[in-house]
């Protein structure tokens, strides 16, 4: 700064005392300190990774918090935020590690509760996938060049702790140089209650077991008492079981669970000698009874939970679709509210999706009243027009609610509901921001058009303006004796002023009347050999430097004769104060006839070329005071008029090229 190199010198003192500050300084050397650890941390890892390094290098502290999506999840991350505030710039990272199947795991909800909560403390949240718990939480957290990690008091019971040492204490035995913190809460040594099954057997599945348990067990009595003499007891008991697995199969554990003790009723009464009657006189058979009871009950438990895991299964795949098809949604960017609804009513078959919107304040019975909500988007037939008419409704906030009609959707069907209703409030606030953008663009380009305007004119009209006005009060000077040759030049003086002035307010008209859409084009057959020599002569002097190449085998053109020749002229005299020579050329192929004016001049980079055609542009301009920038804007909206195209190209071995494209008459 010293030296002028990074400020002009009369404006050191200004930057110093605005944008060097020492408040600022100090911030700027803050972020470059922090971009300079993140590079750091990388070219660290880089290397780590490049010798295969394991073991975890303290050069930062890194707090990790295992989440199993239990409510005791809020104290364990706030606990472990307070231990990453007592070490300067330590990072605080939260994982959940969920089965390989995705049908365990913690409760959804309380899951986005805490991920929430780690991203409010300027966490990051990780979701990994192993089967072996401490080992997946130790090759994160290794991964990740941890230092500490932090885990939840076991909530399993007393006698489940017995059976295995649980996965605080298997993570502390394998945890190495890691550092293990282990945090009561509220929830510890409760005991963990399995999680109920999110897909159970249908009521009319279970009915179906139940009535082949009470009905078909005695058929198959019916059906093997007159071969009790021909069959061993464990052949019928074999018999009996495979039945029981049946019930199993249709109905689930509990018809099962029916069908063995009725069955081993019937085998005692029928097929245990003595024959009708209960008691056992064998105690093999007796045991041999109770075995059939133990493993049919075993057995159906499993096939019952097989079954159940099956139909978990399918349902997560068919979660994991529709949510599939609502990301690829959001992806391709069609967020419009009516097919999204239309999605959520097609994927649930319901009669009608709608997203209601409350109007005013909310109030104790507005649940119910249809006057206290409006419609946004709806789908299907018969609306709801309040949460109470519908079904199943959604609270997304205080004044959205998503409301559904046709049937009650089962609690398993309500998180991809929701999600629904999340995306449903996404899009509407998009649709009103791009209203909001809509109604304001026009403005913003009025207000930059009539900014640009202002300044770009202040010149052009005062810069005429002054010199008419000169040369008048020259001639209406008595006190000086103009020679002839004297008021001729102060009478072309004038009149060239004039005449500039008029070009100025003509563009400036024509302009408007494009940008309003009332410039009309009268198309007409126009042959090109006539129009460009009189552009080249609307050019006066300046017409001696251009060059035509203009056959008479050129094919006529569909145009208004006189706004081609005035986009013609703004072309060649836009090229002009570029090149010393321009030449203008002709050709046709197909359809279209191009018209090109080539310069030898600077040319302008390809990504500055569309804006050359903006008005009020002056790209390039040496003195940046040869006109308001209007000319190309004109020439392009006029030719657009005629039904052509206007674009640049750039001249081989420098300059530009504007190729005007219109269509043949024919």
């Amino acid at each position: 700064m010293a030296h002028g190199n990074v400020y002009r010198p009369e404006t050191v003192d200004a930057a110093l005392s605005n944008y060097f500050r020492v408040g600022n300084l100090t911030a700027l050397r803050e972020l470059a300190l922090l971009w300079v650890a993140g590079k750091v941390d990388d070219q660290l890892d880089r290397y780590r990774a490049a010798h295969g390094i394991d073991g975890t290098w303290e050069t930062r502290e890194r707090v990790v918090v295992a989440l199993t999506g239990g409510p005791e999840g809020d104290t364990l991350v706030r606990r472990a935020a307070r231990i990453a505030a007592k070490s300067k710039g330590a990072d605080l990272l939260a994982v959940h590690v969920t089965s390989a199947d995705g049908l365990s795991g913690g409760d959804p909800a309380h899951l986005a509760h805490q991920r929430t909560l780690v991203e409010s403390m300027g966490g990051t949240y990780h979701q990994v996938v192993g089967e072996d718990i401490p080992r997946a939480l130790l090759d994160f957290a290794r991964g990740v060049n941890a230092t500490q990690l932090v885990l939840g008091a076991s909530r399993r019971g007393r006698f489940a702790q017995l059976l295995s040492r649980g996965v605080g204490v298997e993570t502390t035995a394998l945890s190495g140089s890691i550092d293990v913190h282990m945090i009561t809460h509220g929830e510890a040594r409760k005991g963990r209650r399995p999680p109920a099954s999110r897909a159970p057997l249908t009521r009319r599945r279970r009915l179906t077991g139940l009535v082949l348990a009470v009905a078909g067990m005695p058929l198959l009595t019916g059906v093997l008492v007159p071969f009790r003499d021909d069959l061993s007891l464990p052949s019928e008991i074999l018999i009996f079981l495979l039945m029981t697995v049946g019930v199993a199969l249709v109905g689930g554990m509990w018809p099962a669970i029916t069908a063995a003790i009725g069955g081993s009723l019937l085998l005692n009464w029928f097929f245990t000698p003595p024959v009708g009657t209960l008691t056992i006189a064998d105690p093999e058979n007796l045991l041999a009874l109770v075995v059939f009871v133990l493993v049919a009950v075993a057995v159906s438990s499993i096939v019952d939970l097989a079954a159940r895991r099956t139909r978990e299964a399918a349902s997560a795949g068919a979660d994991a679709e529709v949510l599939a098809a609502l990301a690829g949604h959001v992806l391709r960017g069609e967020s419009a509210l009516p097919s999204l609804l239309a999605r959520l009513r097609e994927t649930f078959g319901l009669s009608s999706v709608t997203l209601l919107e409350r109007v005013g304040d909310p109030g104790p019975d507005d649940q119910a009243d249809a006057q206290a909500w409006r419609i946004v988007a709806t789908s299907g037939g018969e609306p709801a027009t309040c949460p109470g008419q519908a079904d199943t409704d959604v609270v997304i906030d205080e004044d959205l609610v998503l409301g559904a009609r046709g049937r009650l959707l089962e609690a398993s069907d309500r998180r991809v509901l929701e999600a629904f209703a999340a995306e449903a409030a996404v899009a509407l606030r998009q649709s009103r921001l791009r209203e909001e953008a809509s109604r304001a663009e026009p403005l913003a380009e009025a207000d930059r058009m009539r900014t640009a305007l202002l300044a770009a004119v202040s010149h052009d009209l005062r810069t005429p303006l002054a010199s008419a006005k000169a040369a008048v009060e020259s001639l209406r000077n008595t006190e000086i004796a103009w020679s002839r040759s004297d008021r001729d030049e102060l009478l072309a003086t004038a009149d060239e002023s004039l005449a500039r002035l008029d070009r100025l307010v003509s563009n400036l008209l024509d302009m408007s009347r494009l940008q309003a859409g009332v410039l009309g084009a009268d198309l007409q057959r126009v042959a090109l050999e006539e129009v460009v020599p009189r552009a080249v002569d609307d050019l006066g002097p300046l017409g001696d430097r251009v060059e035509g190449d203009v056959g008479l085998d050129l094919p006529e053109v569909r145009a208004d004769p006189a706004l081609l020749e005035r986009v013609l002229v703004n072309l060649m005299s836009n090229a002009l104060r570029y090149s010393a020579k321009v030449l203008v050329t002709a050709s046709w192929h197909g359809e279209h006839v191009e018209v090109r004016v080539i310069d030898t001049g600077p040319g302008i980079p390809v990504g500055a070329r569309d804006r050359v055609f903006l008005p009020f542009q002056r790209l390039g301009d040496r003195d940046n005071h040869t006109g308001v920038g209007l000319g190309l804007a004109l020439s392009r909206g006029l030719t657009e008029a005629m039904g052509g195209t206007l674009v640049p190209d750039e001249t081989p071995g420098g300059g530009l090229t504007m190729i005007l494209s219109l269509r043949r008459w024919t």
